[in-house]
C-alpha cells in the first residue's frame, strides 16, 4: 500500500522535504506554535458557537422574560441567541474558551513579534515574513473586535457606535466608508449580518491564507538558528526532525495549552451579556476596548479636541487620534526591515545586548504604547485622585515623551554595564590562563 501511494503521490518526497524538517530546540520558538494552536481552537469553538448564533437585528420575544401579550419584551435576535448560548449546557464555557483563546492568540503574536525584533530575525532574507506577521497581528485584532460586538448587547451596541463614528471621521470619504463597511447608516438592519460575515468568513479566510504563506516561507527559508547552533555546526541546520521528535513535543504543548485555556475559562468569566441588556439609547460610561487596542483609546482620551476644513474634507481629533496616529505607529513597525543596512543573510539569532540602539528603541516603543494604554484609564485616574481634570492631559502628554526617552537611556546604561561585566570576565579568564601557563 505504501509503495502504491508513493508511486502516485510521491509521499517519500514529502517526507524528505517537509516531515524531516529540522526545528530549532529553544523555548521561544513555541510562541509561533501557540499562536497557531490558538487559531485552531478559535475555529473549532467558533463553528460550535455559530450553530446556535442568529446573526440578525430582527426583534424577537425574549423567551427568558417574555413580558405580556399586550406588551411583549422584544429584543434583537442576535442578543437573544447570545442569551440562549449562555443558558445552554457548557454554552457559557464555550464562549469563555473562545474569548480567552482570542486574547491569548493576540498576546502570543505580540510576544512572538517582540522576539523576532529583538533578535534581529526580521533581517534579510526574512523581511517578507515580518510583514506577513504584522498583517497577521492586525487581522487577528480586527477579528477579535468583530467578535466582540456580535452578542449585540448594550455594551456591544455602544462599541459599534464608536467604531462607526471613527470610520465616518475619515476626511472626504468617511461617511461612504462607514456605510459601506456597516451596511448603511448605523444602526441599520444589516449591521449584524455584515459584521458576522466579516467575523466568520472574510477575516478567518485572510488569517488562514496569511498563516499558510507565513509557514511556507518559513519552511523555505528555515528558522533563524539559536546562538548555540553556531558552536555545534556553523551554517548548518541544527534541530530535531518534525515528524519523529517535534510533532510529539507539539502535541504535548497543544494538550497543555488546551488544559490551561479550559482551566482559565472555568474561573474567569467573560463579557456579561445579561448585565448590560439589549441595545438601547442609554450610554455606557467609560467604554473601553480590549487591552490590545487600549493604546488607541488612550490617544483619543488625551488628544485635544479640534476640527478644521481642508480642501473640502473635515479633519478632526477623532480621525487623528484613532486613525492617523495608529497608522503611523503601525507604519513604523512595518518599516523596521527597511531600516536595516546589512547585506548578508542572517543565519543566527542576535544577542539583543549586542545591538543596544535597536534594543533601546524597541523598549522605548513598548513604553510609549504602555503610557498610551494607561491614558485609556484617564477617567479612573481622575476619580481616584491620582490626576485632576485640569492636569490629566498635560501629565499624560509629558509622560508620552518622557517615559520612552528615559527608557531608552536606561537600556543604554544597562547594556554598558553588561558589556563591562563581559569584558571583566574576559580579562579574568585571560589572566587565569596566563597564570596557568
Amino acid at each position: 500500500m505504501n509503495q502504491w501511494l508513493d508511486d502516485r503521490l510521491h509521499i517519500s518526497r514529502l517526507n524528505d522535504k517537509f516531515l524531516r524538517k529540522a526545528f530549532p530546540v529553544h523555548h521561544s520558538f513555541f510562541l509561533g506554535e501557540i499562536t497557531l494552536f490558538s487559531l485552531i481552537i478559535l475555529i473549532l469553538t467558533g463553528i460550535l458557537l455559530a450553530l446556535s448564533y442568529e446573526p440578525s437585528n430582527s426583534m424577537v420575544v425574549n423567551s427568558f422574560d417574555p413580558g405580556t401579550a399586550d406588551a411583549p419584551n422584544l429584543v434583537p435576535a442576535a442578543y437573544h441567541s447570545a442569551l440562549k448560548i449562555n443558558a445552554a449546557p457548557f454554552g457559557d464555557m464555550l464562549r469563555r474558551i473562545h474569548h480567552w483563546t482570542a486574547n491569548i492568540m493576540v498576546a502570543a503574536s505580540v510576544i512572538h513579534m517582540m522576539r523576532i525584533y529583538f533578535t534581529g530575525a526580521f533581517k534579510k532574507p526574512r523581511e517578507i515574513n515580518w510583514w506577513i506577521g504584522m498583517l497577521l497581528l492586525i487581522f487577528a485584532a480586527l477579528t477579535a473586535v468583530t467578535g466582540y460586538v456580535l452578542p449585540y448587547d448594550n455594551y456591544a451596541y455602544n462599541t459599534l457606535k464608536v467604531i462607526y463614528s471613527i470610520a465616518a471621521s475619515i476626511p472626504w470619504v468617511g461617511e461612504w466608508v462607514a456605510q459601506a463597511a456597516f451596511a448603511g447608516k448605523f444602526p441599520g438592519d444589516g449591521v449584524i449580518p455584515r459584521v458576522y460575515g466579516y467575523h466568520i468568513m472574510l477575516l478567518p479566510g485572510i488569517l488562514l491564507a496569511l498563516t499558510a504563506a507565513h509557514m511556507l516561507i518559513m519552511i523555505k527559508q528555515k528558522h533563524t538558528q539559536p546562538q548555540y547552533a553556531k558552536r555545534i555546526a556553523y551554517k548548518k541546520i541544527v534541530g530535531v526532525p518534525l515528524m519523529t521528535q517535534q510533532t510529539p513535543i507539539m502535541l504535548m504543548l497543544t494538550l497543555l495549552f488546551a488544559g490551561i485555556i479550559v482551566l482559565f475559562s472555568a474561573f474567569i468569566p467573560v463579557h456579561p451579556v445579561e448585565y448590560f441588556g439589549p441595545p438601547s439609547t442609554t450610554p455606557i460610561d467609560n467604554i473601553k476596548p480590549d487591552w490590545y487596542l487600549l493604546w488607541v483609546f488612550g490617544v483619543l482620551a488625551i488628544i485635544p479636541g479640534f476640527e478644521f476644513n481642508f480642501l473640502g474634507g473635515n479633519i478632526n481629533s477623532e480621525f487623528v487620534g484613532a486613525i492617523l496616529l495608529p497608522t503611523l505607529t503601525l507604519g513604523a513597525m512595518f518599516a523596521v526591515p527597511m531600516l536595516d543596512r546589512s547585506r548578508e543573510n542572517l543565519y543566527y539569532a542576535e544577542n539583543p545586548t549586542n545591538h543596544p540602539v535597536r534594543l533601546g528603541i524597541g523598549v522605548a516603543f513598548m513604553m510609549l504604547l504602555a503610557v498610551w494604554s494607561v491614558a485609556g484609564y484617564k477617567p479612573e485616574l481622575i476619580s481616584a485622585g491620582i490626576l485632576t481634570t485640569e492636569n490629566a492631559n498635560t501629565v499624560l502628554w509629558i509622560a508620552t515623551f518622557l517615559v520612552p526617552a528615559l527608557s531608552y537611556f536606561f537600556v543604554q546604561a544597562v547594556v554598558r554595564g553588561i558589556r563591562a561585566l563581559r569584558e571583566s570576565d574576559a580579562r579574568d579568564r585571560a589572566n587565569f590562563q596566563a597564570a596557568d601557563d
